[in-house]
């Protein structure tokens, strides 16, 4: 079966907890991932604005290592499709002309609703919410979801996250399948 290509959009990059576990998730090889300078800016512009507690320079560097981490990532050259796209929201057409450009199958996003079916089918396009892209991973790939998982646990440590207070930050985060899904795992976490 071919590896899927997955566009982010801004809005599951925001949230830290989410964006980590979707970068870990993308070094796995299960599907590539790909986002724009665009979309890096929506979420960070977003961020900044939301979180004074946050500098430009933190965000840059979060961006920078996202791009070192997932190979290939940037999609560039999406541009000139931009004005010839009609969405609900048109300031969203920037995803779908990355989404596009790079062949995606599918957009993952917490704002499905922007993302018409019937507009999407024109370009072999889906959305899926990103508590139902994880369902999908871990359906797939048990063990390395699990590792993935681990991995970002360990890294937080300031304060560090039992498994119980992890999967309570997911859930906080609208992943509740995926936080059930590896409560049943909790012995690899």
């Amino acid at each position: 079966m071919a590896k899927s290509t997955v566009v982010f959009d801004a809005c599951v990059l925001y949230p830290a907890p989410v964006r980590d576990l979707l970068i870990g998730l993308a070094t796995t090889g299960l599907f590539r991932a790909r986002w724009t300078e665009h979309i890096h800016d929506e979420w960070v512009r977003n961020l900044l604005a939301n979180r004074p507690d946050l500098t430009c320079s933190q965000l840059q560097r979060t961006k920078a290592l996202m791009n070192r981490a997932v190979p290939d990532c940037l999609v560039e050259g999406y541009e000139h499709l931009i004005e010839s796209l009609d969405l609900p929201d048109q300031d969203d057409r920037h995803v779908l002309a990355a989404a596009i450009r790079s062949h995606a199958d599918l957009i993952v996003t917490f704002n499905e609703r922007d993302f018409p079916p019937n507009i999407l089918h024109k370009f072999s396009l889906s959305t899926e919410h990103p508590d139902d892209f994880v369902m999908g991973l871990i359906e797939m790939n048990r063990g390395a979801v699990a590792t993935v998982v681990r991995n970002q646990r360990a890294r937080l440590k300031n304060p560090p996250k039992s498994v119980v207070a992890f999967l309570d930050t997911l859930r906080n985060q609208r992943l509740d399948k995926t936080a059930l899904a590896l409560q049943e795992m909790d012995d690899r976490l």
